[in-house]
């Protein structure tokens, strides 16, 4: 779950780590009265959930409230990367002498918490660690063990050479720290985190992700979505029980689990496809679930082939294939259908299949090398 920046600040306030004044807008004039409350030169920042805002103009900044409010008005309303603006934040404008990045995340290999560091902060950090990535300096954190003294003062060596910042630095890795283990996050970083004209360590802008698991614990931060900003297809399928997101490609697929859902992706890439989609019918699931996983696939105008990927557990395979069914009698499906089904009501779902003349096969591989087949040349017999 992604939250707005306006909303991260919020929550590094609250583990005391120091950031501008800033205030919430979604008109000019809100924004002119922020303004004229900070006083002095502010920023005015679109609120959206993805980067790259300041170099499509969703950044400007304003010596005057007047500026601010004319500000504001050419950045509401304005798409950025496909979302379109309606919160700003008005923020005080800081003097920087320099800029700083640090962030935390899960890493898988190691199943630890990495905590990444470097003196090249900003709006080019991307480019930091794919060209440069001896500038970022990492330090793995074992979640059972904490984090020690020794690692925030590697960390803080890594930023500072002076002893004086280093100390004020490692309250603020501690605390981040903290933030990134107690509210369950994916992600947490400051990007930049700033060292101010008059030598203060300021979060001048922050980004916060958790993990959707664990919001059941936290229902102040579930609270916080921004259903507008969400892609309103994964919406609706997680309000039927369904895991989805979209991706790039032109296959469509259904599955259950979801390490097998990403087995399937792999192994189409693997054969030259291109997945069109991660959909995870869950383990316990009903026909009315297929139903519905087709009707969002489908929406996809670019989907030329279907394929379904099923390992039969506590999932029953002949609801499965009842669901199958069911899609075929309520919606137009007029692309090509391969699956693999195998495991528990097998037998069951066969005869199902079979009866209606749906070819059927138990090794994916088979099933991936007949799906991609099927999309060069479009045939739409089972």
């Amino acid at each position: 779950m992604k939250i707005h920046e306006y909303q991260a600040k919020d929550i590094i306030s609250r583990y005391g780590i120091s950031s501008p004044v800033s205030y919430l807008a979604t008109t000019p004039e809100q924004a002119e009265k922020g303004a004229e409350k900070i006083g002095g030169k502010v920023a005015v920042k679109a609120q959206v959930h993805v980067g790259g805002r300041g170099k499509a103009g969703g950044i400007k900044f304003a010596n005057a409230p007047l500026e601010a409010f004319t500000a504001a008005k050419q950045i509401l309303g304005m798409e950025i990367k496909g979302i379109k603006v309606s919160k700003l934040m008005i923020v005080e404008a800081v003097n920087i002498q320099k800029e700083y990045y640090i962030g935390l995340t899960v890493d898988r290999n190691t199943q630890k918490i990495v905590f990444m560091v470097s003196r090249e902060g900003g709006i080019d950090i991307e480019e930091v660690a794919l060209t440069a990535p001896e500038k970022i300096q990492k330090v793995y954190i074992d979640p059972v063990l904490g984090i020690k003294s020794f690692q925030l003062r590697r960390l803080a060596s890594a930023l500072f050479d002076e002893k004086e910042l280093r100390k004020k630095v490692i309250h603020i890795l501690s605390n981040m720290y903290n933030l990134f283990v107690s509210e369950d996050c994916s992600l947490a970083e400051i990007n930049p985190l700033v060292l101010s004209s008059n030598n203060n360590i300021i979060a001048l802008d922050s980004k916060i992700n958790f993990d959707d698991n664990a919001l059941e614990r936290h229902k102040y931060t579930a609270e916080m979505i921004d259903l507008k900003e969400e892609d309103a297809d994964e919406v609706e399928a997680k309000e039927h029980g369904l895991s989805f997101i979209k991706l790039d490609g032109d296959i469509g697929c259904i599955v259950n689990g979801a390490g097998l859902a990403m087995a399937t992706m792999d192994i189409i890439k693997l054969f030259g496809g291109n997945p069109a989609n991660f959909l995870d019918v869950g383990g316990s699931s009903n026909p009315g679930k297929i139903v519905k996983a087709f009707e969002l696939i489908l929406r996809n105008r670019k989907i030329k082939s279907i394929l379904i990927n099923i390992f039969g557990g506590i999932t029953r395979c002949d609801d499965i294939a009842k669901g199958l069914m069911q899609a075929y009698k309520s919606i137009d499906i007029n692309v090509p259908v391969v699956i693999r089904l195998t495991g528990n009501n097998e037998k069951a779902a066969l005869n199902i299949l079979k009866e209606n003349n749906f070819t059927v096969f138990s090794r994916l591989e088979d099933a991936v090398k007949v799906v991609l087949k099927k999309k060069v040349k479009q045939v739409n017999v089972l």
